[in-house]
C-alpha cells in the first residue's frame, strides 16, 4: 500500500512537472514571437520616421514643390533638430509603455492576481508604445513635413489628443479585459453575476482611474510639449534662406 502511495505521487508530481513544463514552453515561445514582431515594428517605425521626408507624397499632396523645398530645408538643419524630430515620439511611446505597465499592476492588485505576471506585461507595455508612436506620426509628424499642418493650435491639440488616448486611456481599456481573462482562469477574485458585470467592472475600474489621472495629465502635457517643439523645427524649416532649389522650384 505504502509503495502504492509513493508511486502515484510520482506519478502526480510527474504530470504536474509536465503541465508547468508545456506551460513554460508556451508562454517562452509567445515572448519571443512578441520580441520579433516588437523588432520588425520598432525597425519599421524608425525607416519611416528616418526616410519621411524622402517619400514621394505627389498623390496625396497637391503640391509636390512645396515636399521638395521642405526636403531639402530639413536636410539643412542642424543634426539635433533632425534626431529630436525623427525620434521625439520614441520618448513618447516610452511614456505610454510605462503608463500601460502601472496600470497593469493596478488592476493586478485589484483582482488579487499573482499568475502570469510576465505574460500580462508584455502587451501592456508593447502595445501602448506602438499606438503612440504610430498615432504621432500620422497625425502630427507627417502632416507638418507634408505641409499639411500650418496650424500651432491643431499642432498642440493633435499632439495632446494622441499622448493622453495612447498613454492614460488606452492602457485602461487594454489592462481590463486581460486581467479580467487571468482573474477568470485563476479563480482569483469572485467574479459578478449576469445582471452586476457592467457595475462591477465600473467599480473596479473607478479607483483605478483616479490614480491614473495624474500619468494622463502628465502624458497630454508632454505631448503637447513635444508638438510645440516640432510645431518649432517646423518654423525654423521655413525661416531658413532659399536655396537654389527654392529658385528652381519658384518656391519663395
Amino acid at each position: 500500500a505504502g509503495g502504492g502511495g509513493t508511486t502515484r505521487r510520482q506519478v502526480g508530481r510527474s504530470g504536474d512537472e509536465h503541465v508547468c513544463g508545456r506551460r513554460a514552453g508556451l508562454i517562452w515561445r509567445t515572448s519571443e514571437h512578441l520580441t520579433v514582431y516588437l523588432r520588425f515594428t520598432l525597425a519599421t517605425i524608425m525607416a519611416d520616421n528616418v526616410t519621411l521626408l524622402g517619400q514621394d507624397h505627389q498623390n496625396n499632396n497637391p503640391s509636390p514643390n512645396v515636399m521638395q523645398m521642405l526636403i531639402e530645408r530639413f536636410e539643412r538643419l542642424p543634426e539635433l533638430d533632425r534626431t529630436f524630430f525623427a525620434y521625439g515620439p520614441f520618448y513618447l511611446g516610452i511614456n505610454s509603455a510605462f503608463a500601460g505597465l502601472i496600470a497593469n499592476s493596478f488592476f493586478r492588485r485589484v483582482l488579487n492576481i499573482a499568475q502570469a505576471r510576465f505574460t500580462s506585461s508584455l502587451p501592456m507595455a508593447v502595445l501602448p508604445f506602438l499606438s503612440t508612436v504610430a498615432g504621432y506620426n500620422a497625425v502630427v509628424s507627417k502632416p507638418l513635413l507634408s505641409g499639411d499642418l500650418n496650424c500651432p493650435t491643431c499642432a498642440l491639440v493633435r499632439g495632446g489628443l494622441v499622448a493622453s488616448l495612447g498613454g492614460g486611456l488606452y492602457p485602461i481599456v487594454l489592462a481590463l479585459p486581460i486581467n479580467a481573462g487571468l482573474a477568470t482562469r485563476y479563480n482569483t477574485s469572485p467574479m459578478p453575476e449576469k445582471g452586476n458585470i457592467i457595475r462591477f467592472w465600473v467599480a473596479v475600474c473607478q479607483p483605478i482611474v483616479k490614480k491614473l489621472s495624474f500619468v494622463l495629465i502628465l502624458q497630454a502635457a508632454f505631448g503637447v510639449y513635444l508638438s510645440s517643439k516640432h510645431y518649432a523645427i517646423y518654423l525654423k524649416m521655413l525661416e531658413l534662406p532659399p536655396s537654389h532649389t527654392d529658385s528652381e522650384l519658384n518656391i519663395s
